[in-house]
């Protein structure tokens, strides 16, 4: 006898043996009734879901979130009521286009999303760690997105069709030039920032709206790799995300971020020269300066990544009363894109799993039955399973209601033509010219060369063309490093605090 658990099927069954398959005779066929066999190799064949069509790679931890300035002005959500309030939150960080097993060092875009589990329900903060992206209408992000995946018949990596599209979308400059700068590779997510990166709403107990922008400034500082530097430690190893946030958690160094909003009204939304609620601007932060909020410390890893990493599903559409949307192109489509993506990937009842579940909120809801329900849903009540009904089953708060949203009048009726504008490169070209220095500047052109030298003549000259309504030395800098041959610099210096954000 042992004092060790007796191992069982799924359904409680004890196991006889963990080693070998039934079979006839010791040299005989294997039994079709060893159902532990069965059981053991079927659900061995259903261990992985679909990996996420974006941001497959990733990295959680789990922590809190510390009020320490009053906002209460701007917003009734009950995340923000009082200083001193902590609520916890699961992070995860990841890159955008690199399959699950990508390596963590490349030079990509790193979504930032966070989940609170507040009183009044989840709110996700799904962003990265740039204030802006390529594109600002949702129209084109699958178009996007592949050509960040491989190509349907090399099955690589295609800059042809990346080059491609963004000369195709001028608008895409501002992130390309983030990306492309020494800010495309960060050390680890300990030391980027993170930013909600679209508009959204807040309203207070008055009902009285603002627009806001979430950052989130890391206290680890900016330190950022350059492409030699990346591709030394990518010769080493393929998890140095994954090592570093481990190892600063047991070392007890929890990472820790500063959180920030940017607040407009409405009255100053209708005023300013670039549209407000577009993904590809920044809000200058002369005009809108951060006012401090509260700190975001991850200082648990998980117990199961599986668990709560890989079954997290994040999703602009959890917010809680006193925070709402914009009219932001970008964020009204992925209002419905990412929960069918969970929908798809995880399966009907994703939000009832332990990394998705409402920690502190009351759930009654109507929903019923489908796929997967491996819990009650009548809430106590199974006679309350319509509504209206006579049985005291959950009905809506009003209370709880976003005030009116004030909209174009023609925003119903209209889809406007993506065109090419003086605006779009007004932002971009500050970053370049006023925050960038020369030797950032050079480091650039070096980097960009270095992307753009397996594309065609066509496309290198289409995009070189959007790069000198940025700025003619823009276009210059890197057209000569791609004559010259002369990419990517390792003389990156291990930090660099230049805020990332441009002000007019």
């Amino acid at each position: 006898m042992t004092d060790k658990p007796t191992l069982t099927s799924t359904s409680g069954k004890p196991y006889p043996t963990n080693e070998t398959s039934e079979t006839a005779g010791p040299r005989g066929p294997v039994m079709m009734q060893d159902h532990y066999l069965m059981e053991k190799l079927a659900h061995q064949n259903r261990e992985r879901i679909p990996e996420r069509v974006v941001h497959a790679k990733g990295w959680g931890l789990q922590g809190e979130f510390k009020v320490t300035h009053d906002i209460t002005k701007y917003t009734c959500a009950d995340v923000f009521s009082q200083i001193g309030k902590t609520t916890e939150v699961l992070s995860r960080w990841s890159t955008v286009a690199g399959e699950s097993g990508a390596a963590d060092a490349e030079r990509d875009v790193r979504g930032f999303s966070l989940k609170f589990y507040t009183e009044q329900g989840n709110w996700d903060m799904v962003g990265n760690n740039t204030p802006v992206f390529f594109i600002r209408d949702g129209f084109k992000f699958p178009d996007f997105i592949r050509t960040q995946k491989r190509h349907p018949k090399t099955n690589m990596r295609s800059p042809e069709a990346m080059f491609d599209f963004w000369a195709g979308q001028p608008e895409s400059v501002h992130q390309v030039t983030i990306l492309m700068s020494d800010r495309g590779i960060p050390q680890s997510p300990a030391h980027m920032n993170g930013y909600g990166s679209h508009t959204f709403s807040m309203w207070n107990a008055a009902g009285e709206r603002h627009w806001v922008k979430f950052h989130f400034k890391t206290q680890q500082g900016h330190n950022w790799l350059s492409d030699a530097k990346a591709a030394e430690i990518i010769g080493k190893t393929r998890e140095s995300y994954q090592e570093e946030l481990w190892n600063m958690v047991e070392a007890g160094n929890f990472p820790k971020w500063t959180m920030n909003i940017q607040v407009m009204t409405e009255e100053q939304a209708l005023e300013t020269e670039y549209n407000p609620f577009d993904l590809t601007k920044v809000w200058p932060h002369d005009e809108f300066p951060l006012i401090e909020v509260g700190e975001l410390t991850m200082n648990k890893v998980p117990e199961n990544y599986f668990q709560m990493v890989e079954n997290a599903a994040f999703n602009p559409n959890n917010i809680v009363p006193g925070i709402g949307f914009s009219p932001d192109k970008m964020l009204q489509a992925r209002v419905m894109a990412y929960a069918d993506a969970h929908r798809y990937r995880i399966g009907t009842h994703y939000e009832a799993l332990p990394a998705n579940a409402p920690k502190n909120a009351k759930v009654n809801h109507y929903h019923k039955d489908g796929s997967m329900r491996f819990f009650t849903n009548d809430f106590g009540n199974p006679n309350a399973y319509y509504e209206p009904n006579q049985y005291e089953g959950p009905v809506a708060d009003e209370t709880v209601a976003e005030p009116p949203l004030r909209i174009d009048p023609e925003a119903v009726v209209a889809r406007f033509k993506q065109e090419e504008a003086e605006i779009d490169y007004v932002q971009p070209r500050a970053l370049y010219a006023e925050v960038f220095n020369d030797e950032e500047r050079d480091r650039l052109h070096k980097n960009m060369a270095g992307g753009m030298a397996p594309v065609s003549d066509s496309v290198k000259e289409r995009w070189l063309a959007i790069l000198k309504k940025v700025d003619p030395r823009y276009e210059a800098g890197v057209r000569k490093a791609l004559e010259t041959g002369n990419h990517g610099d390792p003389s990156l210096p291990v930090t660099d605090d230049t805020p990332l954000e441009v002000a007019d």
